[in-house]
Parts: structure tokens; C-alpha cells; sequence
């Protein structure tokens, strides 16, 4: 089984690394990518947890901002697969959205608490270490621990959502720039759910054929947001472009109820997308 998008407690997981690879090697999980938001922080505690019989693929999902092909622009992740964590760029474009994440956590909380909300954001921030990414699951974790609501799902569907009075926009890369950095830093970039509708608009597919020009390798097909059409419809797109097709859970621990595994990559997939890289070596199992 292989996973190639999973979230540990360096971003917005809710277990540690090394309790991520334990999950992930319980399941019999044998290929785990960890991929939190915008940091790297994780890769060294997964890398020292790896029993032998588990491959490690160390990347990040990466914020940015695409055309959404319609005139305007959408919120996109991009996972980004080994690729040198040293690369200027990408440090500088990390440290930059961490910060702007830090504010905006601080500021949602701010408007919580005057709308009679028990959080307090500076509280919160200061909880997580100074180099976390912060982010709206963690003021859903505060408002599941203050007894507001009884899961994190609850908390993005009444009170985080994009339409909501306590939402604040965020910083984000161009999908552009981000897919040319982490080929310049030797990594694999893979377009995260890009039809996943329940997170809002969704690009269209002649921009996945755009970014495939540019350096797109992949298109995360299966996942647990994207149904049978969509898949379908991707698949299409991955064979015209060329392009890698991969599935993984997008695993949270308990902040989301999806199970780690939930969706895999194929093996061949997998391989392939490890041949491409340069950047940072896949730790095999």
C-alpha cells in the first residue's frame, strides 16, 4: 500500500511523525509520503521512526494561488516530492507563508473572541512551536477543546468556512512559481486534489495541461474528495498531458475521519515518480 499525502502534528496532523509512521506501518502502509503544509519540519523524526520494512517519501504540500481557467483564480495545493529542503527559494517562500499563516490565525482568532467566542488566537499561537505552520484546524481544535463544537469537521462547516464572519484570507504562492521551484530543488510536483468541489471552486482541466508545459509531473486522482466523475475526467487529463496519476489519503489523524490508506498509488505510478527525482533520496524499505 502506497500513500503518498498524509499530515503530521508539524502542520496540521494531529499525531507526531513518528507516531504517523507507527499509524501508517499498523495499517500495512509499505510506501508513506509525509507531506505537511508548507514546512519540513517532520522529515527528520519520520526518517529516524522508519522500521526497515517501510519507504519514506519526505515532501510538503505547498500553498499557492491558480488560474482556475474560467478568468479568475483558486486556492490549489501542490505536493511537492523530494525535494532539496535546503533550496533557497523554497526556505525563503516557507518562512514567508508561515509567518503570514501565524497572522491570520491571530487575527480569526481576534474575531472570534468578539463575537463572543472563547479563543484566543495569541494563546493558540503560542502552543505551537515558532516555526509551525498555523492554520484554520488549529482554531478547530480550540473550539472542539472549548466544547463549541464536537469535531474539527464541525468547526470548518459552521464557524471556518470561506463565507463565514470569522474568515480571513491567506497568502499564497503561484502555482506557477511553486511548480518551478521544486523542480529547480530536484523535487516531483503533483497537483493535490484538483477537483476536490467541497473546498470551493475547482480549476479547469486545460490548466492542468497548462502546468504540465511547465512542469507539472503529476495529478493526485484518487482521493477521498474526488468522485467517480472526477476521477474519471482526471484520467483523461493524465493521459493527454502525460501525466503521473497517484492517490492517497490526504490523512489528518483525528482532525479528519478518513483512515490512513484510504486511497493508494499504484506501484508503477510510484516508481515513476521517484525516477524523476533529484533532490532528496527516497528512504527504502
Amino acid at each position: 500500500m502506497i500513500d503518498l499525502h498524509t499530515h503530521s502534528a508539524a502542520s496540521d496532523g494531529t499525531e507526531s511523525p513518528s507516531e504517523l509512521v507507527a499509524t501508517a506501518v499498523a495499517a500495512g502502509v509499505t510506501v508513506l509520503a509525509l507531506t505537511d503544509h508548507d514546512t519540513t519540519a517532520g522529515w527528520d523524526e519520520a526518517a529516524a521512526a522508519r522500521p526497515p520494512g517501510l519507504t519514506l517519501v519526505r515532501g510538503a504540500e505547498f500553498s499557492t494561488e491558480s488560474p482556475d481557467g474560467r478568468g479568475g483564480t483558486v486556492t490549489a495545493h501542490l505536493l511537492g516530492y523530494l525535494f532539496d529542503p535546503a533550496a533557497p527559494a523554497i526556505l525563503a517562500e516557507q518562512e514567508r507563508l508561515r509567518a503570514s499563516r501565524r497572522e491570520r490565525v491571530r487575527a480569526m482568532g481576534e474575531r472570534m473572541a468578539a463575537g463572543g467566542l472563547p479563543i484566543d488566537g495569541e494563546a493558540l499561537l503560542a502552543r505551537l512551536p515558532a516555526d509551525a505552520p498555523a492554520g484554520r484546524p488549529h482554531l478547530g481544535q480550540a473550539l472542539v477543546e472549548a466544547g463549541v463544537v464536537g469535531s474539527v469537521s464541525e468547526a470548518f462547516e459552521h464557524l471556518l468556512r470561506r463565507d463565514g464572519p470569522y474568515y480571513v484570507e491567506k497568502e499564497d504562492t503561484p502555482i506557477a512559481r511553486a511548480v518551478a521551484m521544486i523542480v529547480a530543488a530536484g523535487g516531483v510536483p503533483v497537483f493535490a486534489h484538483p477537483f476536490a468541489r467541497r473546498r470551493g471552486p475547482v480549476v479547469e482541466a486545460s490548466v492542468l495541461a497548462d502546468l504540465a508545459r511547465e512542469g507539472l509531473a503529476g495529478i493526485e486522482v484518487d482521493h477521498p474528495d474526488h468522485d467517480a466523475d472526477d476521477r474519471a475526467a482526471l484520467h483523461e487529463v493524465a493521459a493527454a498531458a502525460g501525466l503521473l496519476v497517484t492517490g492517497s489519503s490526504d490523512y489528518h489523524g483525528t482532525n479528519k475521519a478518513t483512515p490512513i490508506a484510504a486511497e493508494t498509488t499504484a506501484r508503477d505510478q510510484f516508481e515513476a515518480l521517484a525516477a524523476r527525482a533529484t533532490g532528496a533520496e527516497v528512504l527504502a524499505g
